[in-house]
C-alpha cells in the first residue's frame, strides 16, 4: 500500500492550520527563551563564530539540496518506491555535504580570519551527516495532513535540543554550547522519526529519474534563496569581526521572528492544501486569497510593530551588550512586511509545478543584491548591507506578484488588493499612533515597550474591524478567524448593538 494512502487521521485545513501554528509558535517560544538565555550567558563573538560556520555549512548543504521532501509532497501518487529513493538520495546527499564540509573547514576559517571556525564546522559535518538518517516516513505527517503527529515530533526534538544547549551553556560559558546543543537535537529527530512513523525505508534508485526531474528546480531556488539571505552575512563577516557578525545575526533571526512564526506553519498547511485544488482555478484562487488575508493580517502589523518598539525591547530582553542591533533589527524587521506579502505566491507556484518561477526570480534578487554590495556600493558597513538587502526584498517582491498574476490567470491583482488593504490600513494608523506616543513619557524600557505593544495591538485590532464593518464585513480573513475562533456571533452583536 502507498505510504500517502494509508488510512490517517488527517484534519481540516482549518484545524491544520491551528496545530501548526500552535507547533510552530511552542516551537519558536522554546527557541526565543533559548536565545534569551543564551544572549546573557554568552557574548556577541560567541554567536558570530557560530554565524560564521552556519554560513559555510548553509551554503555547502544547500547546494547538494535535492528538495526530496517537497517533491514527495508535491507528486500526490507517491509510493513507497519514491520514499526508499528519497531517502537513499538523502543519506548520499548527507555523506557528500559531510566530507565536503570536514575537508572545507579550513579554508572556511581562513576567509573569516578566524581559527576558531574550523572544528565549529567539522563538528557540524558530523550533525549534517546523522541527519541524514532521518526516517523519510515522517514527510507523510505533512503529506497527509497528520498535523499532530508533525507537532509531536518537532517538539521532543526541541525540547531536546534546548535543554542540551542550555547545559552546555551554563557549563562551558561558550559557542560550544549552541554547536554542541545542535548535535543533541539532531541525533534526538533521527531518533523520534523511528518512533514516531512505523515506516521503514530500504536502500533504493528506482525513482531517482523522477525525483529529480522536480528536485533540479527545487535546488536550483535553493541555492539562490540562501545566497540572497546569506550573503549578506558573508559580508559583514569579512568586512568587519566576529562580534559584529553576532549582533548582525542575532538581528535578523529576532527581526524575522514574529512573521516567520505566523508564515513557516502557516505553509505547512497551505502546500498540501494548494497541491489538492491546484486542477480548480477557482478553487485555488479562493484558497490563495484566503491565505494572503490571513497572512497580511498578522505578519503586517507584526513586521511594523517590531521596527518601532525596537529601541525598547532589545536592550530589555536581550541586554545592554546588545544596543549595536537595535538599527539593524529596525530595518531588517521591515523585510519581513515584503515577506508576508509574496508567502503564499511562492506555494501555489510550488503545487503546480512551476518551481523554476522561483528559482528565476531567487537568482534575478542574488545578482542585484551582489551588484549593489560588491560593485556599486563596495565600502558600505554593516547597516548599508542590511540597507541593501531592504531594498533587494523590496524588488523581488513586486517581480515575483507580477510573475504569479502573469501565469496564474485565476488570480487577479483586485483579489490581492481586496484582501490586503484593511492590513496595510490598519498597520499604518498602528504606526502612526506609535510614533506619536514614543518618548511622550519617562517610563524606561519595560514601561515604554509595555505601553507600545498594549497602544498597538488595540489600534490595529480597532482599526482593521472598523475597515471591514465599513465595507459591508467581506468573506475573508476576518471572518474566517472569527468563525475558526467561535467569536463570529459575539461580534456581529457588538456590531449590531454600535449601528
Amino acid at each position: 500500500m502507498s505510504i500517502s494512502k494509508q488510512p490517517t487521521r488527517a484534519v481540516s485545513p482549518a484545524r491544520g492550520a491551528v496545530i501548526v501554528v500552535t507547533m510552530r509558535w511552542t516551537d519558536r517560544l522554546i527557541g526565543f527563551v533559548s536565545t534569551l538565555i543564551l544572549a546573557r550567558l554568552l557574548v556577541p563573538a560567541d554567536f558570530g563564530i557560530v554565524a560564521m560556520a552556519s554560513i559555510v555549512v548553509g551554503l555547502v548543504d544547500t547546494l547538494l539540496a535535492l528538495g526530496v521532501g517537497s517533491a514527495l509532497i508535491q507528486n500526490r501518487h507517491a509510493g513507497r518506491d519514491d520514499f526508499d529513493t528519497a531517502w537513499t538520495l538523502g543519506l548520499i546527499q548527507g555523506g557528500v555535504v559531510a566530507c565536503t564540509l570536514w575537508l572545507a573547514a579550513p579554508f572556511a576559517a581562513e576567509s573569516f580570519r578566524d581559527p576558531r571556525v574550523t572544528a565549529v564546522v567539522q563538528v557540524m559535518a558530523c550533525s549534517v551527516l546523522l541527519g541524514a538518517f532521518e526516517n523519510i516516513g515522517i514527510v507523510a505527517f505533512q503529506k497527509n495532513m497528520e498535523f499532530g503527529r508533525d507537532f509531536r515530533f518537532f517538539f521532543f526534538r526541541r525540547i531536546v535540543g534546548f535543554v542540551a544547549t542550555l547545559v552546555c551553556a551554563i557549563l562551558l560559558r561558550s559557542y560550544w554550547a549552541m554547536v554542541l546543543g545542535s548535535l543533541v537535537g539532531r541525533c534526538a529527530g533521527v531518533g523520534l522519526s523511528y518512533w514516531l512513523h512505523d515506516y521503514r525505508p530500504r536502500l533504493s534508485l528506482k525513482k531517482a529519474r523522477e525525483l529529480w526531474s522536480f528536485s533540479q528546480w527545487i535546488l536550483v531556488r535553493n541555492i539562490g534563496s540562501y545566497g540572497l539571505t546569506q550573503l549578506d552575512k558573508f559580508l559583514v563577516g569579512r568586512r568587519t569581526d566576529a562580534a559584529t557578525v553576532g549582533a548582525y545575526s542575532l538581528a535578523d533571526e529576532v527581526s524575522t521572528m514574529p512573521t516567520s512564526e505566523l508564515l513557516a506553519p502557516l505553509g505547512r498547511v497551505l502546500f498540501p492544501v494548494f497541491v489538492k485544488v491546484a486542477h480548480d482555478g477557482e478553487q485555488l484562487r479562493q484558497a490563495f486569497c484566503k491565505a494572503v488575508g490571513i497572512q497580511s493580517l498578522f505578519a503586517l502589523p507584526a513586521g511594523v510593530g517590531l521596527a518601532l518598539v525596537a529601541q525598547d525591547a532589545v536592550p530589555l530582553l536581550l541586554g545592554d551588550q546588545w544596543v549595536q542591533a537595535i538599527p539593524l533589527v529596525q530595518t531588517l524587521a521591515l523585510i519581513s512586511v515584503f515577506t508576508a506579502l509574496g508567502h503564499s505566491s511562492g506555494y501555489v507556484l510550488l503545487a503546480l509545478g512551476r518551481v523554476w518561477f522561483q528559482a528565476v526570480l531567487a537568482w534575478m534578487q542574488l545578482v542585484l543584491l551582489a551588484c549593489l554590495a560588491l560593485v556599486f556600493f563596495p565600502d558600505v558597513g554593516v547597516q548599508g548591507i542590511a540597507n541593501i538587502r531592504l531594498l533587494t526584498t523590496a524588488v523581488g517582491f513586486f517581480l515575483f506578484i507580477g510573475l504569479v498574476l502573469y501565469y496564474v490567470r485565476a488570480i487577479r491583482l483586485a483579489d490581492l488588493l481586496r484582501q490586503t488593504w484593511r492590513p496595510i490600513l490598519a498597520t499604518g494608523i498602528m504606526a502612526l499612533l506609535l510614533l506619536v506616543l514614543r518618548g511622550s513619557a519617562a517610563l524606561g524600557h519595560f514601561g515604554q515597550l509595555v505601553m507600545l505593544v498594549v497602544a498597538g495591538v488595540a489600534s490595529y485590532a480597532v482599526a482593521v474591524l472598523a475597515s471591514w464593518r465599513l465595507s459591508g464585513c467581506p468573506d475573508g480573513a476576518e471572518l474566517y478567524l472569527l468563525d475558526l475562533l467561535n467569536m463570529k456571533g459575539r461580534v456581529f452583536g457588538w456590531m449590531r448593538v454600535t449601528k
